[in-house]
């Protein structure tokens, strides 16, 4: 039963996006001045979209009815029954772990560890800032502009 509906489910989910990609949207009226116009006629004047507009709010309709049945009956019908054997197929062998026996190797000490050297690295010297120039900086001289003539 519940295979039947996910197949249904998803045919109407299909025609649902069909339908809606296939209606004209709000400002499809600019362009029928263009030629557009003439591409309406198959279904008639108004035809095509009170057809589309019908099947889809139609289809809206049995999707979401459909939604609510399903999720209904997960939380409801889907239960299995109090004490009835649910075959879990290979979750089940899965389920029930067995105590692992990990072969047992002689102790022996861990090596240590190496340690980091007790001295410090030196530090090198950093130079001084040089103090700054007290002299005031002349600009340089301007060449004159040469005129051409």
């Amino acid at each position: 039963m519940m295979l039947f509906l996910n197949v249904i489910y998803v045919l109407i989910a299909i025609a649902m996006i069909a339908l809606i990609l296939l209606q004209r949207g709000a400002g499809a009226q600019a362009g029928s001045g263009f030629g557009g116009g003439a591409s309406s006629t198959v279904f008639g004047a108004r035809g095509a979209a009170s057809f589309l507009t019908k099947s889809t709010r139609w289809l809206a309709i049995a999707f979401f009815g459909i939604s609510l049945y399903m999720a209904w009956y997960a939380a409801h019908g889907g239960k299995p029954q109090a004490g009835a054997e649910q075959d879990l197929g290979v979750v089940s062998s899965a389920a029930t772990p067995k105590p692992a026996t990990l072969p047992t190797a002689p102790a022996q000490p861990a090596p240590a560890l190496p340690t980091a050297p007790a001295q410090s690295a030196p530090v090198a010297p950093t130079p001084a800032a040089p103090a700054p120039s007290t002299q005031p900086v002349a600009p340089a001289p301007q060449k004159p502009a040469q005129q051409g003539g």
